[in-house]
């Protein structure tokens, strides 16, 4: 990923951060010739060893994981909350632009089985009905239920590679960056008014 030094992002705590907070990504790898794409979840995590890896499934029907078999690489997308910026924001003539937050992901897939795959559904479920009023839980479901799990791949992507990038207007003087934020807020649109509030936590 093309990154300029003043949009690379290398703090490894606030990278996987964002990876926790925006675990729906695309995984992407090359499967009989063809390139593959599938928007999933994939959770950041430690396997038994201590390596750091991303897991997650998708369906048996899914062409994409006859490759994983071979333990090839694969690339996992994730972004944010992205927005346009107006150079009508700026105080002198410019060109539009565009803020956002991406990182890739990059490691060697394989194929779990059996009880890794459970711990793997347990643990995504878990995060995501933190908030429910009635959560639901992986170990409470009846056998005719976790009976649709024989129909997914689960998997694990031992990390070999992270690349980050966050374009957040850091090319402004504090005036044009102040005023690019206020502007985003005025938008009422909830992906511009993120960026807007990722801009005030890096510079106060």
């Amino acid at each position: 990923m093309y990154t300029p030094d003043i949009y690379q992002l290398e703090n490894p705590n606030s990278i996987r951060a964002f990876l926790k907070e925006n675990a729906f990504g695309i995984l992407i790898n090359q499967t009989n010739g063809k390139l593959w794409a599938t928007h999933i979840p994939m959770e950041l995590d430690y396997n038994s060893e201590g390596k750091e890896i991303l897991h997650g499934h998708l369906s048996k029907e899914n062409p994409q994981g006859i490759a994983f078999e071979d333990n090839t690489e694969v690339l996992a997308v994730f972004t944010g909350p992205h927005a346009y910026i107006s150079s009508s924001w700026y105080d002198h003539e410019n060109v539009p632009t565009w803020n956002y937050t991406a990182v890739h992901v990059y490691g060697k897939v394989k194929i779990i089985h059996g009880e890794a795959v459970i711990d793997s559904l347990t643990k995504l479920v878990d995060k995501y009905e933190q908030a429910s009023a009635c959560p639901v839980k992986v170990s409470e479901l009846s056998k005719a239920t976790m009976r649709q799990a024989k129909g997914v791949i689960g998997f694990e992507i031992e990390i070999t590679q992270i690349e980050a990038t966050q374009k957040m207007s850091q090319n402004r003087d504090d005036h044009n960056y102040k005023n690019i934020i206020q502007e985003l807020a005025k938008t009422q649109s909830p992906s511009a008014i993120a960026v807007a509030e990722e801009m005030k936590k890096l510079r106060k």
